[in-house]
């Protein structure tokens, strides 16, 4: 029987990659559980769709996007995803992967045989914060894929979510410094958080971030989405 490692798809978007027209992959399960975390039904759910069945939807697309996008969850802790990833770039579908950048050594293999055109790498938080938000020891290993992503020539950004009860603005221009120090030439992309959503941990309403409470001369340059 073949494993279900994708918990849904969602067919059509084109706000997920840069400019071009794509899917998502949305594979469940994740070795963090960021307070914050908008897909608890993902992170703690299993699959419910085999990757067969993703080969077979997009047959039905090619030629109609351009790109597959990988999220989760953590779509890089699941045991055959380079296998999956290939398959999908063999379609000739360019490829973009969601990830917490807990797992260095696949993402290191992905960059070598070329399979992989964007990442989106979360930059959940510094290491004093880093275990309280995420309830992970996994810093080291984010780190890890930052330094190989600045190493590489691929297209990336960094992101983050901004909750006012887990981050403070100090706390983004301390975030802001450290990417500066590792050499990230990017844009810093943060995500207000979105009041009302259903999260893995209850929180208190957040207060939206504001342009006026940042260093905008800094860099990298901070985009509030």
């Amino acid at each position: 029987m073949l494993a279900k490692t994708i918990s849904n798809i969602t067919p059509f978007t084109l706000l997920d990659y840069p400019h071009k027209s794509a899917c998502i992959l949305w594979y469940a399960g994740c070795n963090m559980r960021c307070l914050y975390c908008y897909n608890p039904e993902i992170v703690l759910g299993k699959g419910t769709i085999s990757f067969s069945e993703v080969i077979s939807f997009l047959k039905t697309r090619i030629g109609l996007l351009n790109a597959v996008v990988f999220s989760g969850g953590e779509c890089l802790i699941h045991k055959n995803i380079v296998q999956h990833i290939k398959a999908i770039k063999e379609m000739g579908f360019l490829v973009k992967i969601d990830t917490n950048g807990s797992s260095p050594k696949v993402l290191k293999k992905l960059l070598e045989l070329n399979l992989i055109d964007f990442v989106a790498l979360d930059f959940k938080a510094l290491p004093e914060k880093f275990e309280a938000i995420t309830k992970s020891n996994l810093f080291e290993s984010f780190e890890a894929s930052l330094e190989l992503l600045n190493s590489s020539k691929i297209k990336y950004e960094i992101r983050t979510t901004y909750h006012s009860e887990l981050c403070s603005n100090a706390d983004l221009i301390e975030m802001q410094n450290y990417l500066n120090e590792k050499g990230y030439t990017g844009n810093f992309y943060v995500q207000n958080f979105s009041n009302g959503s259903e999260t893995l941990s209850p929180l208190s309403r957040s207060t939206s971030l504001k342009y006026e409470a940042l260093n905008t001369s800094k860099k990298p340059t901070i985009i509030i989405r």
